[in-house]
């Protein structure tokens, strides 16, 4: 029996990690395999790899190779970002501000320090879950000290205006510290760390076919931050543990191919996205798109456009749940998400999750959206298969949903 041919289209939770990154790793694992920290030869050697990592790194986003730290990937980097920068600048003010569609890296860690005593306002977004410049600016305090807020949705695409939300936030209060998630928009949307006025930005390799478990945090010079992992004071005192050197080699390997031919892929994503939602309308009932990219792609010249990712489709089917589609689809090899891989373990039971609850999606949506991210790799014709599918299982899902 002929093994059945796999589409994924999971890629905002993770990718396959490139040929050319597991090679440039191995090198790292087997044969410059010495501790950095170490004063010998082999230590200098690894110590070098690192610095080459941190370089690379750094030029994508245009930024000094010093402002460059090597994490566990977009977790640690948005604890280390929040916990750090607020308790190392709580004398200025204890309030911070973040959104109401975080990922649960940020979300969790405010609550956290909320538990600590600091005060947290939570902004609301529209209903294609973009933030308000003027809420935001509003929502400054004279004890604020931190606002953080995501680059790109991880659910349903929403691309933020970086660059106007800090201006409005610095217009109020200029010393606010602005941290960004972009995890899911770094290498897929253009970001000028410079023009945007961020002070920390995170990112996580695997969302870009690099390692799992590697990452960076971008700092800019002159943030006080305090370390949140304490030891043999690596990187400058701010992350102690024995640097990942494959990891960090093989980081910076996928960033360089990412970063190459980064425009050419946001087009080709681009139109590969609108031609996957076109079908999907055209051959499936009673579907709704979620986000900016709701309003692609029969606008061309629509302002959403710059608004919409192009790599993430958010769909709902009204009358299938999400879990019993994904599963349907899983039995034809095609893999897509219910929300996102964290949310199931932040819901605390309610229908939907955070996104698409802060979205005002109206109840019939919220436990009948599913995922669809794409890749570099993914194929025109596997969007096309997939929207066969979705076209043959959801009217007969719909017919046997009790109720």
């Amino acid at each position: 029996m002929a093994k059945q041919t796999e589409i994924y289209l999971d890629n905002a939770a993770t990718t396959r990690c490139d040929e050319e990154v597991l090679s440039a790793m191995t090198g790292a694992f087997r044969t410059d395999y010495g501790n950095p920290s170490s004063m010998h030869r082999k230590g200098f050697e690894a110590q070098q790899l690192m610095n080459s990592a941190r370089k690379t790194l750094a030029g994508t986003l245009r930024v000094t190779p010093a402002e460059i730290l090597f994490t566990s990937g977009g977790t640690e980097s948005d604890n280390l970002a929040l916990l750090g920068c607020a308790r190392a600048n709580a004398r200025r003010g204890r309030h911070l501000i973040t959104t109401s569609i975080e990922h649960a890296a940020v979300a969790k860690t405010m609550e956290a320090l909320v538990q600590e005593g600091f005060e947290l306002t939570v902004l609301p977004v529209d209903s294609f879950g973009l933030v308000d410049p003027s809420a935001a600016a509003e929502a400054v305090r004279e004890d604020t000290v931190l606002i953080s807020v995501m680059a790109v949705n991880n659910e349903i695409g929403s691309v933020q205006d970086l660059p106007a939300i800090s201006r409005a936030v610095r217009a109020k209060k200029p010393d606010v510290l602005f941290h960004t998630d972009a995890v899911q928009a770094y290498g897929k949307v253009p970001i000028d760390v410079k023009t945007a006025g961020i002070d920390l930005l995170s990112v996580s390799g695997h969302k870009f076919h690099g390692p799992k478990g590697c990452g960076f945090l971008y700092i800019r010079k002159g943030v006080k931050l305090l370390p949140i992992l304490y030891g043999g004071g690596q990187q400058n005192g701010l992350r102690s543990g024995t640097d990942h050197v494959p990891g960090a080699v093989g980081l910076a390997a996928a960033a360089g191919r990412a970063f190459a031919g980064q425009q050419d892929t946001m087009r080709r994503l681009e139109e590969l996205r609108d031609g996957f939602i076109k079908e999907v309308r055209e051959t499936t009932e009673d579907i709704r798109v979620n986000g900016p990219a709701g309003c692609l792609p029969d606008d061309g010249s629509s302002s959403f456009r710059e608004k919409a990712a192009p790599h993430i489709v958010s769909l709902s089917f009204p009358g299938v749940r999400a879990e019993v589609l994904l599963h349907a689809l899983e039995e034809k090899g095609i893999y897509v998400s219910a929300g996102s891989a964290c949310s199931s373990h932040a819901a605390k039971n309610k229908p939907g999750t955070a996104t698409l609850r802060a979205i005002g999606l109206e109840e019939r949506y919220l436990e009948s959206t599913i995922r669809v991210s794409l890749s570099k790799d993914t194929t025109k014709e596997e969007l096309h298969s997939a929207a066969c599918a979705i076209a043959e299982l959801v009217p007969s899902l719909r017919r046997f949903q009790p109720g």
